[in-house]
């Protein structure tokens, strides 16, 4: 297999999902880099980023000002 190096998964979303929800996504993301890259999944780093809804623009408004959310 060789020296690959190790896979960093970034990920950005919007504030409000549980800890539990982040856990998982973390979790699943890892499981389907392993399995796709054939790495192991002690290589693999996935880092999320909550992103305030006041600094997350949709349409040129912010998220927390939307009122069809």
């Amino acid at each position: 297999m060789g020296d690959r190096g190790m896979p960093i998964i970034q990920i950005q979303i919007m504030e409000g999902r549980s800890p539990e929800k982040v856990k998982s996504l973390i979790q699943r993301v890892t499981e389907t880099v392993a399995e796709e890259l054939d790495s192991p999944k002690e290589r693999i780093r996935v880092l999320v980023t909550e992103v305030p809804k006041t600094h997350w623009g949709i349409g040129g408004v912010p998220a927390s000002d939307r009122q069809d959310r």
